[in-house]
């Protein structure tokens, strides 16, 4: 029969044994220490753009009892956005978008021309390019009225549509102030 050599265990050599004996379970425990996945932030549900055109149609209605400022325009540039419109109500955004860059590479200031530009980017799904042709607009453009009232709900639209709910915030806010009431004569 063989003998076995039996070593007498210290007492550090029993500690040791017992955390080679925890080392596997340690182990798994650090691979779900971190506790269940983060749930997902929900987003807000895809509003398609035509909807976001909609809004902003339904915000910057005409008020026949509000000051309404028109600018006069170039004939060559008032066919292009007769273009443009029927471009636009045919489903053909890029035709109606070549219209309007023709018009702005005439008049590149004019605030009424990057209003209708920024909301075929917008009708394109360019979020970012139509708010910035639409705070380009609002910084040439008239502060009161329908077209002061367009530019704020197109960046607004713009920007809810990136998911910056803050700044259209801010932007909502700025609408208010575009309706001015028409002098009353007598």
């Amino acid at each position: 029969m063989k003998s076995v050599l039996r070593i007498p265990m210290t007492r550090s050599m029993k500690s040791q044994s017992h955390l080679l004996k925890l080392a596997p379970v340690l182990w798994l425990a650090g691979c779900f220490a971190g506790g269940p996945p983060p749930a997902a932030v929900p987003r807000a549900p895809e509003v398609p753009p035509a909807q976001r055109m909609a809004e902003i149609d339904a915000i910057a209605g005409i008020d026949d009892t509000e000051l309404n400022v028109q600018p006069l325009r170039d004939p060559q540039v008032e066919d292009l956005r007769h273009d443009e419109v029927a471009a636009r109500a045919a489903g053909d955004l890029d035709k109606a978008r070549d219209a309007l860059n023709t018009a702005l590479l005439m008049v590149p200031d004019d605030p009424a021309l990057l209003q209708e530009r920024a909301e075929i980017a917008l009708l394109q799904g360019e979020y970012a390019r139509a708010e910035t042709l639409a705070m380009r607009a609002v910084e040439l453009g008239s502060a009161i009225g329908p077209i002061c009232r367009r530019h704020w709900a197109t960046i607004e639209q713009a920007r809810l549509a990136r998911g910056e709910t803050g700044n259209a915030v801010s932007a909502r806010a700025m609408i208010g102030g575009c309706t001015v009431p028409s002098v009353i004569r007598m």
